[in-house]
C-alpha cells in the first residue's frame, strides 16, 4: 500500500507530466547542444594581459605592484612596515626559495612559522606569502594548486595575503583553466579580498579569509 509521501509525489510528478505533454515511462529528450553564447577569449599580448588582470584586481580591492629580484626586499619592507607584520608563513616552493623571500622576512625581524606548523599556528600570522599558477586578465582571478608543500591555510589564514605572479601563470580565460584543473582539481580560486554578507547585505571584508591582497607581478 502506498504511503502518502508516496501518493503526493505521484500526485505532483503527475502534474507536471501533464503540463509537459508526456506520459508516464517517456524518455526525455535530449538538450539540444548550443553553440556558445560568448566565443572563448584568446590570449592577448602579455604585457596588455598583465596589465588588464592587475586592473581588475585593483577594481576588487586588491593591491597590486610590479617588483624585481632587486627590488623585492625593499618591497617587503614597505609591506612589513605598513601591516605592522611579526609572523609569517610561506609555500615552500622552489619559485620562493630562489627569490630568498623566507630570507628577507628574516632578516626585517619577521618570525617565519612553518606552512605545516597548523591551523592555529597559522591564524596568529599576520602574512601568508604564495606563488599563483593561474591567473584569468578578465576577472582579475587567481588560481592556486594545493599541495603538501602549498597548503591552501597559507592563502586563508594570515590576514594578509601576499601573491606573487609571474607571467607564465596567465591564461585566456576561465574555461582554459577548468579544463587544466581537471587533471588537477586541487585548486582555490580567488578574486579579491575575502568579503561576506549578511541578510542585511552589509559587506565585512576579511571574516572567512584575509582582510588584504596584495598582488605582486615578479619580473626577472
Amino acid at each position: 500500500m502506498a504511503s502518502t509521501s508516496d501518493y503526493a509525489r505521484d500526485t505532483v510528478l503527475a502534474g507536471v507530466r501533464a503540463a509537459l505533454g508526456r506520459r508516464p515511462g517517456e524518455l526525455v529528450p535530449p538538450v539540444p547542444a548550443l553553440p556558445p553564447r560568448i566565443p572563448p577569449r584568446a590570449r592577448g599580448r602579455t604585457d596588455d594581459d598583465m596589465a588588464m588582470l592587475l586592473d581588475e584586481i585593483g577594481k576588487l580591492g586588491g593591491r597590486t605592484q610590479r617588483v624585481s629580484a632587486d627590488t623585492l626586499r625593499d618591497a617587503l619592507s614597505g609591506l612589513v612596515q605598513a601591516e605592522k607584520i611579526r609572523k609569517a608563513t610561506l609555500w615552500q616552493t622552489p619559485e620562493l626559495m630562489a627569490l630568498d623571500v623566507s630570507v628577507i622576512l628574516s632578516s626585517l625581524g619577521v618570525e617565519i612559522i612553518p606552512a605545516q606548523a597548523g591551523k592555529h599556528a597559522l591564524a596568529q600570522c599576520d602574512l601568508g606569502v604564495t606563488g599563483v599558477d593561474l591567473a584569468v586578465p578578465e576577472t582579475g582571478t587567481l588560481g592556486l594548486r594545493s599541495s603538501p608543500d602549498r597548503p591552501r591555510a597559507v592563502s586563508l589564514l594570515p590576514r594578509v595575503h601576499l601573491a606573487l605572479v609571474h607571467p607564465e601563470s596567465l591564461r585566456a580565460d576561465l574555461t582554459t583553466v577548468l579544463q587544466e584543473m581537471r587533471v588537477n582539481p586541487y585548486f582555490m580560486l580567488i578574486t579579491g579580498p575575502s568579503r561576506t554578507a549578511d541578510i542585511e547585505m552589509t559587506v565585512t571584508i576579511g571574516v572567512h579569509g584575509p582582510q588584504v591582497l596584495d598582488v605582486w607581478v615578479v619580473d626577472l
